[in-house]
């Protein structure tokens, strides 16, 4: 049998967790996946599933070779692409992961934008918090605000977002102006609880860190429902400006605080390194580049409104 097809098989199964789905997902029998299986097992010497009648999980060799065997096959698929029209123009599948509010507000337009150009391209976009792992995820892009840990993926800064004090013009004139990060212990904050430390607002002054213990009367593990509070004048918020740019920008909300904001951190996109980079994610990440350009005033340093 074909090795390379086997392994083929060998991915899909694991990935769906079923012979049948698997032999479903690469429109061949469940008997033919079987007989593929078989085949690797017997050439490698080793059982690559655990198998009941009612499950079918990985073994530890089975979950190290799965691992080596879609390395493998995306770097053969890109390998492929590199020498023929396919790395010319994107098309096929594109899978895009993003925080939810940048995604939401920011990627998704730019990737509507891009389809129109490009319509032989199919994009799955998945919004969660967390950075997850993008190989066995089957993710081309993954969007990335703040600071950058070590990592094996690729970093390509798009563009920075600083993080902004703001509320609602109503807030401020029933309320004050705080004109120190100190006179927040009297304001109601609202709290983004997702964000370590929660309570705990950080600001430069002077080149060095103050830290703010804060309080309010609303607290959610999003950003987007702290912002819709900060707008209903409930209290001021610390969000990033690619969340309320378009905010401040109509007047909705207010920026205070504007001279003791720390350095803007940036807003990345991440992909697996990989020698031979598909047309799909290259003039993607060229498009988004261009796109934040444009959108550089809603994502990057505010001027000192509300001072």
């Amino acid at each position: 049998m074909d090795k390379l097809k086997s392994m083929k098989v060998f991915v899909a199964v694991a990935k769906a967790g079923s012979f049948a789905q698997g032999a479903r997902d690469l429109s061949i029998s469940r008997a033919m996946a079987t007989k593929h299986i078989m085949f690797l097992e017997q050439e490698l010497g080793t059982r690559l599933f655990n198998r009941t009648t009612r499950s079918l999980s990985l073994t530890e060799v089975g979950a190290s070779y799965f691992e080596r065997c879609q390395q493998l096959l995306l770097d053969i698929e890109e390998m492929e692409a590199a020498v023929t029209h396919l790395q010319t123009e994107p098309r096929g599948f594109l899978k895009i992961s993003a925080p939810p509010v940048i995604g939401a507000v920011h990627i998704a337009p730019a990737m509507a934008e891009f389809i129109k150009i490009y319509p032989e391209l199919e994009v799955e976009m998945v919004l969660q918090g967390a950075l997850s792992d993008l190989v066995n995820e089957g993710i081309d892009i993954a969007i990335y605000y703040g600071e950058l840990e070590d990592t094996s993926l690729v970093a390509r800064k798009l563009i920075s977002s600083p993080l902004v004090v703001c509320a609602a013009p109503e807030y401020l004139q029933a309320h004050g102006i705080p004109l120190t990060p100190e006179e927040l212990k009297q304001h109601s904050c609202l709290i983004n609880w997702a964000v370590s430390p929660k309570d705990q607002w950080t600001f430069r002054w002077a080149g060095e860190d103050v830290v703010i213990k804060v309080s309010g009367h609303f607290h959610a593990n999003m950003s987007d429902p702290i912002r819709i509070a900060a707008i209903r004048g409930l209290g001021l918020v610390m969000l990033p400006k690619y969340i309320v740019g378009r905010d401040i920008e109509k007047g909705k909300l207010t920026v205070v605080l504007a001279d003791y904001a720390k350095p803007p951190l940036g807003v990345y996109a991440l992909y697996p390194h990989r020698k031979y980079l598909s047309a799909k994610v290259s003039i993607f990440l060229d498009f988004l580049n261009d796109w934040f350009a444009r959108e550089a005033n809603l994502v990057e340093e505010t001027n000192h409104e509300g001072r």
